[in-house]
């Protein structure tokens, strides 16, 4: 398996990211968690039209990108539906037990300097490295 190497569109996309980040807590003071938002979107009682309007934003990208290109972006998902399905579960649990995903820890967290989300994302980071390497170079996926 090959690995695209992406530096600008990387930066860009991370600017992006920390930015919509900053705007969200300037704005309505809010921390941008896209696990929380998604939750609250669906199971909150209030607040929910900020929340709808930022899920709307990140799913509306690909079309954004074809406005500019006249092109879908490339996507390509190397492993099968269920083990698309089975991370997902996993992932869902590992947010439930982490209070909180990777942008809310990693991106926001960090950014305050909060203790709790800089052990989140070592741990984040640890089992990111692992997982590549077994995959990699255990089972060779």
């Amino acid at each position: 398996m090959e690995t695209n190497f992406t530096p600008l569109a990387s930066l860009l996309g991370g600017g992006l990211i920390g930015l919509a980040a900053v705007l969200l807590m300037l704005t309505l003071g809010r921390i941008m968690g896209a696990t929380g938002i998604l939750s609250a979107a669906i199971w909150g009682t209030d607040d929910r039209r900020w929340r709808w309007a930022i899920l709307a934003g990140m799913v509306s990208g690909p079309a954004a990108y074809l406005g500019l290109t006249g092109n879908w972006p490339a996507v390509e998902v190397p492993v099968s539906t269920p083990a698309l399905l089975i991370g997902g579960f996993l992932v869902g649990i590992g947010v439930s037990y982490g209070s909180g995903c990777t942008s809310g820890h990693g991106v926001c967290g960090m950014a305050r300097l909060s203790p709790r989300s800089i052990a989140a994302t070592l741990c984040f980071m640890l089992f990111t490295g692992l997982t590549v390497y077994v995959t990699r170079h255990l089972i060779g996926g």
